[in-house]
């Protein structure tokens, strides 16, 4: 896809023909995906120095690491539970303040248990945040536009990540790690634009309404209580856990990857990592809002296919690296098919579950396999250790087919092929 027809893409999905309460919606969810994401990467900038300043060990610093990813399944679980209880709006605030106030607190603490605390309290509003932002979509937007509509809204993640990078560089040399986490405030604009603007859809009124009279009533168990959907949300699970494990375990990894398959020297991997990281950023949004918009067109079940497939191939073609280049051409490759997904699979999710349970459900399923998919990076490094980088690299290959083969035993996924119509 080009440049051009991204931009073309976006102002379709983005249109003058949207409501006002639909703009604000948009605009805060992706605003807000922004922020947050910045705010949970910084800390991919600060830990090295935190590491020097408060003099923490590796292990404790990778601890500090994972607590996000923890504290997220706790947080997708309480939060998506209160959405569809108490509604989207008052808790997507809730998770925006909660993240604001465990990234500015960061910039006062000074001992590594402390910081643990913070961390897995930024990770339960990140991951709170997913399940109310797709089901605002999904019920804001009509079902052929929830695919392109959420995957601009995960975009919005991608560019928190550069942000996050160009403010790192600007703030740290003067400021310090914890000048950077004092800016982390920056979210409570979205609060203000959220309780300003917006207001509750009239599907979740009803649900209030029907939870008033005794028509509807929220059961957590919704998520599994029939064998079909007990089924489905477990093969989401695996489908999450793998789309989490590919995205951490091949980013985290990739300059040592490249190291040992090329052979080049730590120094020149760093500048690669400063610079050729964002060709693979920009793939992945443009690979967020080209797979919203296959799936908006003709359903998931195609929509998966295709890209789980050309992931696998993508990452096994790295094992035929030889340059520099190559890699770079390679990593916006892999990143657009593998990352291209992830938006995605909100808007499937908001399809598959009722409204009383819609939050919930994409939050649980997505801290799930958040969770699960971080041990990844673990997994990873001991294959590196005991194998080699073609070991590795078939492995993340093999977990895509993997997918793929789970994704096909999905009997509802037929059906939302025709929602689009």
């Amino acid at each position: 896809m080009s440049i051009s027809q991204f931009s073309s893409n976006a102002d379709e999905a983005v249109s003058n023909k949207m409501t006002p309460d639909q703009k604000v919606v948009l605009g805060s969810t992706t605003l807000g995906f922004t922020l947050d994401h910045m705010d949970a990467t910084f800390l991919s900038f600060a830990l090295a120095p935190m590491i020097a300043e408060l003099h923490i060990s590796g292990a404790q610093g990778g601890i500090i690491a994972a607590m996000s990813n923890w504290g997220a399944l706790i947080g997708s679980v309480l939060f998506g539970i209160l959405a569809d209880r108490i509604g989207r709006v008052r808790v997507l605030s809730y998770t925006i303040i909660l993240v604001t106030f465990a990234t500015v607190i960061l910039a006062f603490l000074d001992n590594a248990h402390t910081i643990y605390a913070s961390r897995f309290l930024l990770g339960m509003g990140t991951g709170g945040e997913y399940g109310v932002s797709m089901a605002l979509i999904a019920e804001s937007f009509k079902a052929n536009k929830v695919g392109r509509i959420s995957s601009i809204t995960a975009i919005g993640g991608q560019v928190g990540a550069i942000l996050a990078a160009i403010l790192a560089t600007m703030i740290m040399p003067a400021f310090g790690w914890r000048g950077l986490f004092m800016i982390g405030f920056l979210p409570l604009i979205v609060v203000y634009i959220v309780r300003r603007h917006m207001k509750e859809t009239p599907e979740f009124e009803q649900l209030k309404s029907d939870y008033q009279s005794g028509k509807k009533k929220f059961s957590f168990a919704y998520i599994a209580n029939t064998p079909k959907r007990a089924y489905t949300s477990f093969v989401l699970i695996i489908m999450l856990t793998i789309q989490t494990a590919g995205y951490y375990g091949l980013m985290n990894w990739l300059p040592t990857i490249m190291r040992k398959q090329l052979g080049i020297t730590a120094t020149v991997t760093a500048g690669y990592v400063n610079l050729g990281m964002i060709p693979i950023i920009i793939g992945m949004a443009i690979g967020m809002l080209t797979f919203g918009t296959i799936l908006d067109k003709i359903g998931p079940r195609i929509a998966f296919t295709i890209f789980l497939i050309a992931s696998a191939l993508m990452i096994y073609a790295f094992t035929f690296a030889y340059n520099m280049w190559t890699l770079t051409i390679l990593g916006a490759v892999v990143g657009f098919f593998s990352n291209g997904m992830y938006g995605g699979f909100g808007a499937v999710i908001s399809r598959l579950y009722p409204s009383e349970i819609r939050a919930t459900a994409a939050n649980t399923l997505m801290g799930s396999g958040r969770a699960i998919g971080a041990f990844s990076s673990v997994v990873i490094g001991w294959i590196m250790d005991h194998y080699s980088v073609s070991a590795v690299l078939m492995s993340l290959a093999a977990m895509y087919v993997i997918s793929l083969v789970f994704m096909l035993t999905i009997p509802d996924f037929k059906k939302l092929g025709t929602l689009h119509k």
